[in-house]
């Protein structure tokens, strides 16, 4: 019991912290790592489990949504299922002590990615840096690791998505309907897996549900750069005791 309940807890602050600032697989990978699963299992049950707050978050700012110039949004749909299907595909032949000893390399990855988009990265560079098609095969890259592991996903897109031209607004929009289009065709694969955990996914789901509604109502009443740096913290502080005491 006490085990489910650190559970439903870490799903409530992912669900919360992926609302104002992003990366609550730094959450939910080592507090189901704690529950006994394998570090595959953890990975693949949580991508199942914070689905369904993504389709939310995706549906809620669809006005938002475009393309731009002649990358269109059906061009970026196309090519973030297919690396989304690619990644879970390649997760999915990757032995549980390989992946294993490849996390501690991912998290150390994610975390890199969330700092630098949170306290370094200029949120109002917009002219465009890249072609249409080099931000097409960038973001199919970007959906191959969110198919495999994904943390800090979303900063590689802002990123991607900025430099192609989009205006930070519509950026942030059509990142999260893309998060959700690629992480669909990931939990689509993932449901046949037998490394899903499902009281495990439905309890932190449960919980990531109830978070992402609190999100909501305390966007503009947390501060979101402690927030972020208590993610950093997480991130490091995770990457740290991987590399020391790998799982």
């Amino acid at each position: 019991m006490l085990i489910f309940l650190m559970i439903f807890a870490a799903g409530i602050w992912a669900g919360l912290q992926n609302s104002l600032a992003g990366g609550g697989s730094f959450v939910t990978l080592p507090a189901l790592i704690l529950a006994g699963l394998t570090p595959l299992a953890a990975n693949i049950t949580s991508t199942v489990a914070l689905f369904p707050g993504q389709v939310t978050s995706g549906l809620a700012g669809r006005d938002l949504v475009s393309g731009v110039g002649k990358l269109s949004f059906k061009i970026l749909f196309g090519v973030s299922l297919l690396g989304g299907i690619f990644g879970a595909v390649l997760l999915l032949n990757t032995p549980s002590s390989v992946f294993a000893r490849i996390v501690p390399w991912l998290v150390l990855f994610g975390t890199s990615v969330f700092t630098w988009g949170s306290f370094f990265r200029k949120p109002d560079q917009n002219a465009s840096h890249i072609g249409p098609w080099t931000a097409a095969f960038i973001q199919f890259c970007i959906a191959i690791y969110g198919g495999y592991f994904g943390g800090g996903i979303g900063f590689l897109m802002m990123a991607a998505l900025t430099m192609a031209g989009f205006a930070t607004r519509a950026a942030g929009a059509t990142k999260n309907a893309l998060a959700s289009v690629m992480n669909a065709s990931a939990v689509a694969i993932f449901m046949f897996s037998q490394e899903v955990h499902w009281l495990h996914a439905i309890v932190l789901g449960s919980g990531a549900i109830i978070g992402g509604l609190m999100g909501s109502w305390a966007l503009h009443r947390i501060n979101e750069k402690i927030l972020r740096m208590i993610i950093v913290a997480i991130g490091v502080l995770l990457t740290i005791g991987l590399f020391v005491k790998p799982i």
